[in-house]
């Protein structure tokens, strides 16, 4: 059966046996299990079936709930894959190369994205190189504005053409918390970091609702194909140049298109000030919704930058010529009277947090909010911790604070060593990714992507949460080996961990008499070798009693 037609199903009967049953937290005793009419009806051995059941020989894989991305930007992946994406693209070379195809192939502006900033020379792509190509091209080509968002979503990469459509130009104001490289004249160069990005994004032509649907179910596909059956989207609201998927995610909802578990985070735009929170609170009030399949229970504060850029929020200067700290999006008391607002009108509160003191003013913010507390059932947490100061490491489980790790990313990798380590300095590289100690310390994990920002894959990300390394990577030995936490860990983090930051019903989560949700592998990852779990696969997914997903050899 092909994802397509599986897709469409209204429940799944099916029997897996000959697998490895792990249900989120253990190994259970326990080699089957039985869907009926797309409700988990039986575990164990030598279970019973019908005619009415396929039967699955997992041939010794392992069947687990169905991965929780807890940080993802789906539609914002969707869209950008279904227009230009040059993810795939391994060098400056080949990324022109493919935006070349696609300025030949229409008109107007050419938008989408996927870059990597450790392509190009201290980051930051030109404007000179994107026009050199259009006028070998011709001149249609050197008349279309160029638009491409970075691969982390941070910077935006234009042409001379969207610099002079947007009014960008010597004279233009950097917006706080923004970067524009500029030449030695002052001349914008053709990046822009951070807010900065806000002064293009007005200028960009806003996606239909077709385009948003089509982006929707485009990302969906694609997580199912790797075992993830709900996630929490980072960001829903006007970001980047990327229209709120909301209205698209309530119509999908209704349509009975959403075959996924979807969490929103809710867009906490980076301009406000303390005077705008009380106004803020109320227009989150109104798109509060705990849909069967769809919830917007969280609100997302993107706290600073990245470090590629110098905008990751530091307690120290930078190790450049810059010797600044970095950008802190909202002061203390900002954070502080935001985040009592939020949890009171009954929001978890999701952070991004790259720098040691983006951080620590999350964790301060929290802990002032604490004593005024109303409700005892919150889900705070804190997405990245790239960078954490280790006397802030046993806050998170004192505070009952998660620790949303985006595990991938945790390896010598091009962009780790080309662009993070020269500007931290080798006392803060000592400090990067603990997830080693934060697990001794009894903090709580959720796991996630960023997708597009990499791989949306699990079991690539737990490789690396494992073993600190990765066959991509550009250096063999491990970050900060002692930081590794076991497959145990990992699979818990992706699983019912996401499943509790997310408050799914079913995703991640495995109850019997409840619609079915899970994800088969190629394999068993406990047996093994540890430096080759970034070769097991998703052969199978089950969402919602949904069949959604199903290889060709299984």
């Amino acid at each position: 059966m092909s994802s397509e037609a599986a897709a469409v199903d209204s429940g799944a009967n099916l029997v897996i046996r000959n697998a490895v049953l792990w249900d989120g937290m253990e190994r259970l005793d326990a080699d089957s299990l039985v869907v009926t009419d797309g409700i988990l009806a039986e575990v164990g051995y030598d279970v019973a079936s019908s005619s009415a059941h396929e039967v699955v020989d997992a041939r010794g894989g392992l069947v687990t709930p169905g991965f929780v991305d807890a940080h993802a930007h789906p539609v914002m992946a969707g869209v950008e894959a279904l227009s230009l994406d040059v993810s795939a693209c391994d060098s400056a070379q080949e990324t022109l190369r493919q935006i070349g195809s696609a300025l030949q192939a229409g008109s107007g502006w050419l938008t989408g994205g996927g870059w990597s900033m450790s392509d190009f020379p201290g980051g930051a792509p030109t404007a000179a190189a994107l026009d050199r190509l259009a006028m070998d091209l011709g001149e249609a080509a050197a008349r279309r504005p160029v638009c491409l968002v970075s691969a982390d979503h941070h910077s935006l990469w234009v042409n001379s053409v969207a610099l002079r459509c947007a009014g960008i130009d010597r004279a233009t104001d950097v917006p706080e918390g923004g970067v524009i490289e500029r030449d030695t004249h002052g001349e914008p160069t053709g990046t822009l970091h951070e807010s900065a990005m806000d002064l293009m994004s007005a200028h960009l032509p806003t996606r239909t609702p077709a385009e948003l649907r089509a982006g929707l179910l485009e990302g969906q596909r694609r997580l199912h194909e790797v075992g993830v059956t709900g996630y929490n989207d980072a960001i829903v609201g006007d970001y980047g140049g990327h229209t709120s998927a909301y209205d698209t995610y309530r119509q999908a909802e209704l349509d009975g298109d959403l075959t996924v578990e979807v969490t929103a985070s809710l867009w906490w735009p980076r301009g406000l000030t303390e005077d705008d929170v009380d106004q803020q609170v109320a227009v989150l009030r109104g798109q509060k919704v705990d849909g069967p399949r769809f919830r917007a229970t969280n609100v997302k504060f993107m706290l600073d930058g990245i470090v590629e850029s110098r905008t990751a929020s530091m307690s120290a200067p930078y190790r450049c010529d810059c010797a600044g700290e970095g950008t802190s999006y909202f002061t203390r008391n900002h954070l502080r009277r935001a985040f009592a607002a939020v949890e009171a009108a009954g929001f978890d509160i999701h952070c991004h947090a790259i720098g040691d003191r983006a951080t620590r003013d999350a964790l301060d913010a929290l802990e002032g909010i604490v004593s005024a507390r109303r409700r005892s059932d919150v889900r705070h947490h804190l997405a990245h911790v790239q960078v954490v100061d280790p006397r802030d490491i046993p806050r998170f489980a004192a505070l009952g604070v998660s620790a949303n790790l985006q595990a991938l990313w945790a390896h010598y990798d091009d962009q780790m060593v080309a662009l993070n380590l020269p500007l931290l300095g080798d006392d803060r590289v000592q400090w990067l990714y603990p997830f080693g100690d934060l697990a001794a310390s009894g903090a709580h994990f959720a796991m996630g992507s960023d997708w597009p920002v990499s791989s949306p894959d699990p079991w690539q990300a737990m490789h690396v949460a494992v073993n600190r390394t990765h066959p991509t990577g550009v250096r063999p030995e491990p970050l900060l080996a002692q930081q590794a936490i076991d497959l145990a860990t990992a699979l818990r983090a992706y699983t019912t961990g996401s499943a509790h930051l997310g408050r799914t019903r079913t995703a991640g989560r495995w109850s019997l008499g409840a619609p079915a949700d899970l994800a088969l592998a190629s394999s068993n990852p406990f047996t093994t070798p540890v430096d080759h779990i970034h070769e097991v696969t998703n052969a199978a997914t089950v969402a919602g009693g949904r069949l959604v997903h199903r290889a060709a050899d299984v």
